[in-house]
């Protein structure tokens, strides 16, 4: 299987719980699908089909913290502005909050579509991931040949939800998986499985009764441990999450 695999780093980024309006603002973990999607029109300067496309990641930092920010809600005045009475004069109240950050996060992308590798090495916009502040840059970007295999390990990425029949080496969340921009970025929801410790398809995945034969796309240039290279299970942003 042949892939795009890209490596974007920076100093800080945050996802932010799309329901979290004030006090605080933690970040997810990792970076749901549609931070995704975007990262990859920009990189093309453009929206994209998403019907067709797919993707795995591996995805780190260093440490999480919290920043103070402040958010300035306007309200239309009521009041008089330097003696003259303007309705379309406007109230800021500044409303401070922390905000989780997640320090010197390291991206590795996998995209079905090796043929965007020119989009990657000549970005259309700033490279960001996350906030339009979170600046990154891209240290490495190539073409890969994946290989299968029945052994293999998962660490510090995103799986279908479904892998939550198997193991509890990880936790479920709730993440935007796509902003329709053709309908007033209209959003849908997905769950989806965190893994963050290194979890082996031999030792940690539990199944009852046979085994089944299954085989898995690996990284073969990744660290090998216990005999296994880094697994992928591709994601989509569209269709039946669990047939990808």
């Amino acid at each position: 299987m042949r892939v795009l695999k890209v490596v974007a780093e920076g100093l800080t980024t945050s996802f932010r719980y799309p329901h979290f309006m004030q006090q605080i603002h933690p970040t997810f973990p990792m970076p749901p699908p549609a931070t995704i999607y975007g990262h990859i029109a920009s990189a093309l300067g453009k929206w994209f089909d998403p019907q067709g496309v797919k993707f795995a990641y591996h995805f780190t930092y260093a440490a999480k913290t919290r920043d103070i920010e402040h958010i300035i809600l306007l309200t239309p005045s009521s009041g008089n502005l330097k003696g003259r009475d303007d309705p379309k004069v406007l109230e800021g109240n500044v409303n401070p909050f922390d905000r989780e950050l997640l320090f010197q996060p390291r991206l590795t992308l996998y995209i079905n579509r090796p043929e965007w590798e020119s989009a990657f090495r000549s970005p259309r916009y700033a490279v960001v991931l996350g906030r339009s502040q979170d600046l990154f840059t891209y240290t490495d970007v190539d073409v890969l040949d994946l290989v299968q295999s029945p052994h293999a390990y998962f660490e510090h990425t995103l799986l279908p939800y479904s892998t939550t029949r198997y193991t509890n080496r990880g936790f479920a969340v709730l993440m935007p998986r796509y902003l329709d921009y053709t309908h007033k970025r209209y959003p849908t929801f997905a769950r989806y499985f965190v893994v963050q410790e290194r979890l082996d398809s031999e030792s940690d995945f539990l199944w009852f009764g046979e085994k089944p034969e299954k085989l898995y796309w690996v990284d073969p240039t990744t660290p090998e441990y216990g005999g296994a290279k880094r697994g992928l299970i591709f994601l989509s942003f569209v269709g039946d999450e669990d047939a990808s």
